[in-house]
């Protein structure tokens, strides 16, 4: 029996309660972990690490409200899967127009490979400067690692969530270890949490990064199909036990992403913002590490840029296949979805593109393409002939329209500013996440 069918098998009796424990609990960890990679990507580095530059820990507060707002669409995104038994993609490929679908896919297909243009070039830069080996060297090796570990996928669930929960944890451990490094202030931490402020224009920018860049589109769509047949559901109680511990895993993997984002705030803060406020790249964030608090805070950093890197690569590129698979009812090898969401990087790399403003560029195409999975998720989540009794009520569908008005919204200044346009209320416009 592959570790997959004894999952389920366990999952199945734990349900019907012939099991118990915590152990039989932890059998149901797996979807949220995966999709909180979306939150702890290479895109997220430079903008977290620009943050706590320029503004010590005053901007952790929005670090706080983007991860709220990333708990109430995952949670609704995986709610959709279990309720369904199919995953969104899916839903918009049977409920809305074929020419609007196909508009949905090619949007969304282009949003997959921009996700793993970043990703892939996050993995690969952290090679690059730790190993001191050429750019197009450190993209081969992410390339091999992420597809070894994409095979993988062939022996069932299980096996992956298990992969990508490791490299979650390293990341984690990476960044404990930095804050215990760095010389963190406390105090002015928990006070940066919990007080909403501006410091300036210039601090609204960084914020608008923050919170636009939040809600991953491929993550919307991944959660959902990871939960839509995970679980052998035999009756509503059943149905309603998988749904509560998925909220429960919704919570604690945002959390721990949230957390990851704030601690990497506050090392740049501890880092930089006294004497080198200007750092903004992860290139230079990285030589400015070394001699300020030495080579192994500077390593431990990179360690977690790479697992960063390879994860959320992987879970891109699982993304795109369920895209595929879901709006156009076709499954390609996955050696050739790998090779289809890889080449562009190369293509960048190779064509002498600088990788940070590569990931600007990757950040503009996902702000255009996110208001497609959000707005189809609060559609079919609130619709009862959908979700039946698990449709979303007046309070949570309130909450998920504020939470998209505002994410939508600062997307779009995040694109005014891309294409140029003058808005007075903020500083110079800057795209790091």
């Amino acid at each position: 029996m592959s570790p997959s069918d004894r999952t389920r098998l366990e999952m199945s009796a734990f349900l019907s309660g012939k099991r118990h424990g915590l152990r039989a609990r932890l059998l149901f960890v797996g979807p949220a972990v995966i999709a909180s990679v979306a939150y702890m990507d290479p895109g997220n580095y430079a903008t977290n690490i620009q943050a706590g530059a320029g503004y010590g820990y005053a901007l952790l507060w929005v670090v706080l409200l983007a991860n709220l707002i990333a708990m109430l669409f995952q949670g609704l995104s995986a709610r959709l899967g279990i309720v369904t038994g199919k995953n969104l993609a899916e839903l918009c490929r049977d409920h809305f127009p074929r020419p609007l679908v196909g508009v949905m896919w090619a949007v969304s297909e282009v949003a997959a490979m921009a996700t793993d243009l970043a990703e892939f070039l996050g993995g690969a830069i952290g090679l690059s400067l730790l190993f001191e080996l050429p750019l197009i060297v450190g993209m081969a090796i992410t390339a091999i690692v992420t597809y070894a570990i994409l095979l993988v996928q062939g022996r069932g669930f299980r096996p992956i969530e298990l992969i990508i929960g490791t490299l979650v944890g390293v990341i984690g451990l990476c960044y404990l270890a930095e804050i215990l490094i760095a010389p963190i202030d406390w105090g002015a931490a928990g006070l940066g949490l919990v007080t909403p402020a501006m410091p300036d224009a210039a601090a609204l920018t960084i914020a608008v990064g923050i919170i636009g860049a939040t809600v991953m589109p491929h993550a919307i769509y991944l959660h959902s199909g990871l939960t839509q047949s995970r679980a052998e559901i035999h009756s509503e109680a059943e149905r309603a036990k998988v749904l509560r511990f998925s909220d429960i895993e919704v919570v604690a993997a945002l959390a721990v992403a949230g957390i990851v984002n704030m601690a990497m705030v506050m090392m740049a803060a501890s880092a930089f913002h006294s004497g080198h406020s200007e750092v903004s790249e992860i290139e230079t964030a990285y030589h400015t590490l070394t001699p300020l608090l030495g080579a192994a805070a500077a390593g431990v950093f990179l360690l977690s840029l790479i697992a960063s890197g390879i994860s959320s690569s992987v879970v891109g590129t699982m993304a795109g296949q369920m895209i595929m698979q879901g709006f156009l009812r076709i499954r390609i090898p996955i050696w050739l979805r790998r090779l289809v969401t890889m080449l562009p990087a190369f293509a960048v790399v190779a064509a002498g593109v600088n990788a940070t403003q590569a990931l600007v560029v990757s950040q503009v195409i996902l702000s255009i393409a996110l208001p497609v999975p959000m707005i189809a998720l609060i559609v079919f989540a609130g619709r009862r002939d959908i979700m039946g009794d698990y449709a979303t009520g007046p309070l949570l569908r309130a909450l998920a329209i504020a939470g998209a008005a505002m994410v939508l919204g600062l997307n779009a200044v995040l694109l005014a500013g891309a294409f140029g346009v003058d808005l007075p209320f903020l500083g110079p416009m800057s795209l790091g996440a």
